[in-house]
């Protein structure tokens, strides 16, 4: 089993993001070891949908405005069509999701969590999967997008579907065994950042 114990993962939606798709890599995380904080532009709790039906409401650990790059080893981006439409105009969304990405960082992304990577500039030249509907917009950005469950391109790990869940879980565990932490806050300054344990 995968021992994920040290390691801080970020977990980036804000109203609109599909449930499974936050909560399912979630206890993955949680299983082996991680700690996850669920990191958002709205403070309070936000709104998850069951495909086009609300579904629970979750409380947000750290705003974005708080949250650096430097103080996780990982990024998950859920979908959900209102969290990533939502989400790909936050200049401070789009500047995290970059600082992950420059420091080689895995960010983990499903469905219409893609389009945030799309406003972000980081899909040229990129192989990467989404849901279906996104392929031209990400074929427009300069990324070769492929029609299958999960796709590794270095730091990137992406899949289509909620269906896709247990490649797409295997595969970000994965590639967070291969991070080497080296601009993380040292372990004492972690409890600060509202870290779920």
């Amino acid at each position: 089993m995968t021992n994920l114990s040290g390691k801080r993962v970020a977990i980036l939606v804000t109203d609109g993001f599909e449930e499974i798709e936050l909560t399912s890599p979630r206890e993955a995380l949680d299983k082996a070891g991680a700690a996850t904080v669920l990191v958002s532009p709205k403070d309070g709790v936000v709104q998850g949908f069951k495909h086009h039906d609300k579904a629970d409401k979750l409380s947000v650990d750290l705003p974005l405005t708080q949250a650096n790059a430097s103080d996780f080893d990982a990024l998950v981006l859920p979908g959900g069509v209102i969290n990533g439409d939502a989400l790909r105009i936050e200049k401070r969304a789009q500047q995290f999701v970059q600082d992950m990405d420059r420091a080689g960082k895995p960010i983990a992304v499903i469905c219409h969590g893609g389009w945030l990577l799309i406003s972000s500039g980081l899909v040229k030249g990129r192989r990467i999967t989404a849901w279906p509907t996104l392929q031209d917009d990400m074929r427009n950005a300069g990324a070769d997008w492929q029609d299958r469950e999960v796709v590794r391109d270095r730091n990137l790990v992406s899949s289509r579907k909620p269906d896709d869940l247990p490649a797409f879980n295997k595969e970000m565990l994965q590639a967070l065994t291969e991070v080497k932490p080296a601009n993380a806050r040292r372990a004492e300054n972690r409890e600060e950042l509202g870290v779920r344990q």
